[in-house]
């Protein structure tokens, strides 16, 4: 696993584009319109993010106390319950359970939104929360056809909450050049994490490594999931 922070000096739509214009597969984002752009030329396809729909409706719930989204929110939590039944096993084994067991929950799930939303009034948290899901849904479905899509983007957010956290820390960062570097030690000090590898640690050794001549052929011994302490290697 890895995580990989890139900087940008606005959240204008082109800058995702421009990161991913190389890039050719299935993009799981939450509901910036900005990513809609992706879509252009064919070459990805958006997956969409179910705790993000279920994030309006329970906002509505414990707002208003809203039937119409407390049995949203039950129908949604039919579709983690299955997720949880299985959960890292192989792409293929995933996409035949939910083959079976989801795909009929999300058609029907669909079909009640669709009915509940012409009996609502058009303007409220309700009526706004479900066309939220309704004009998401292809890409909301997206994980029923592909075993590899997680059925939300919750491993992004925990990856990216610390960078939120201090985000007026990085607006020290001086520059440009300076916040696309702060953008790189962020990127691995989160990839060490998701490999079990102590951050100070491990920036620590590949510092004094790089400083004392290690080979560029040999740059790939450095990164995160094939990092050995000089210790143990040298053991």
């Amino acid at each position: 696993p890895a995580a990989v922070y890139l900087y940008s000096p606005d959240r204008r739509a082109e800058r995702p584009a421009a990161h991913l214009a190389r890039f050719r597969g299935v993009v799981q984002v939450d509901g910036y319109p900005g990513f809609e752009r992706l879509r252009d030329g064919g070459n990805i396809e958006l997956a969409a993010c179910w705790a993000h729909a279920r994030r309006k409706l329970y906002e509505v719930h414990e707002a208003t106390g809203s039937p119409v989204a407390t049995e949203a929110l039950r129908r949604i939590a039919e579709l983690y319950a299955i997720e949880a039944t299985i959960r890292g096993r192989s792409a293929d084994a995933r996409q035949a359970t939910r083959c079976i067991k989801s795909m009929p929950l999300v058609t029907a799930m669909k079909t009640w939104l669709e009915a509940e939303l012409y009996r609502l009034p058009p303007r409220g948290g309700v009526a706004d929360s479900i066309r939220y899901a309704l004009t998401r849904w292809s890409a909301l479905s997206r994980f029923l056809d592909d075993g590899r899509i997680e059925i939300d983007n919750n491993t992004v957010e925990r990856a990216i909450r610390p960078i939120a956290l201090g985000r007026k820390n990085h607006l020290f960062a001086g520059s440009d050049g300076g916040a696309a570097r702060w953008a790189v030690v962020a990127s691995l000090v989160a990839t060490a994490k998701l490999n079990d590898v102590e951050p100070f640690a491990y920036l620590k050794d590949v510092m004094e490594r790089m400083s004392n001549g290690h080979p560029m052929s040999r740059l790939d011994d450095l990164l995160p999931w094939n990092w050995v302490p000089q210790v143990a290697a040298a053991a």
